[in-house]
Formats: C-alpha cells, structure tokens, sequence
C-alpha cells in the first residue's frame, strides 16, 4: 500500500533543487607532537643575531601544546601555528598590527568560546566526575525522599496494575 499524500514531483519539476553535499575528502589520522620554538638568526642592522623569543610567546606556545586541541593537530597544524607565533612574538614586541591576523589564526584553531562554538567543538565532561549524584551535584530524589516518604495520589494506578 502507498504512502499518504500526493506522490512527490519528479526532480525536474521541482521548485527547490538542493544540490548533493560536495563529498569530503577523508585522510588518515597524522597525529603529530608539537615542535619546541626554534632557535634561529635575523638580520639586524647588517648583522645577524639571535632571535630570542618574548616569555609570553613561549608561554602561549605551551598553552597551545596542553590545550585539548592539540590531541587533534597535525604536522601542518603545527607549521601554521609555528608561523603563527612569529606573528604572536611580533605583537608581545610592540606591533600591535599584527594583533588583527594573530586573532585570524588563533581562531582557526578554536582559540576562543565563539571560535569553538563555530567550529562545533565541545568539551566533553568525564564520567564519574559528580560521584554518581545527577548533573545539580545534590542529593537523588530517592535520597531525598527515600521509599517511606513516597505515596500515591488518589486516582493514579499502583505499579501492580
């Protein structure tokens, strides 16, 4: 027996035509470790010098490492992010125009509560966290009230019904 309803228009009669979904491309799974801030020479005033990384690049730098995105980063990840830190040790020395394509990058990468929330990225919570109580973290309705204080309303049915 047919479903309810008129049966659907063909294709080419339709108002509305959704596209199939372009197909992903799927590749394999490249964990990657994060690279330690490289040491290196620039030029300065005709002589070449070593670069010393600001304190606060290097802390961020650990940030990004311990951050729960890292677990999902790999090897081109961390080259972006290493450029990225260049741009960050540019900021932290006092050009404060690199802070705009500081916040471009950061963001790709879910640095933000907006970013993650554009990117669907969630934090999930462990199990066994809140000691087996409900997520309020107060007492069950069963240890609240307990069988003894429990009783049926008039009118509704008896779970031996």
């Amino acid at each position: 027996m047919a479903g309810n309803g008129p049966a659907p228009k063909a294709n080419d009669r339709k108002a509305r035509r959704n596209k199939d979904a372009i197909p992903q491309t799927v590749l394999r799974w490249e964990h990657a470790e994060a690279p330690d801030l490289p040491d290196f020479r620039i030029e300065k005033d005709g002589d070449l010098v070593e670069f010393v990384w600001p304190e606060r690049t290097r802390e961020w730098w650990q940030t990004w490492i311990d951050s729960p995105q890292a677990e999902h980063f790999g090897t081109t990840d961390w080259e972006y992010l290493l450029d990225t830190a260049l741009i960050h040790a540019q900021m932290w020395r006092g050009n404060l125009t690199a802070a705009g394509e500081l916040r471009l990058r950061v963001a790709a990468f879910g640095a933000t509560p907006a970013d993650r929330a554009r990117l669907r990225m969630v934090f999930a919570e462990a199990d066994g966290l809140d000691g087996g109580r409900g997520s309020s973290g107060g007492p069950s309705a069963r240890e609240r009230y307990g069988a003894a204080k429990l009783r049926s309303l008039p009118g509704g049915k008896s779970a031996d019904e």
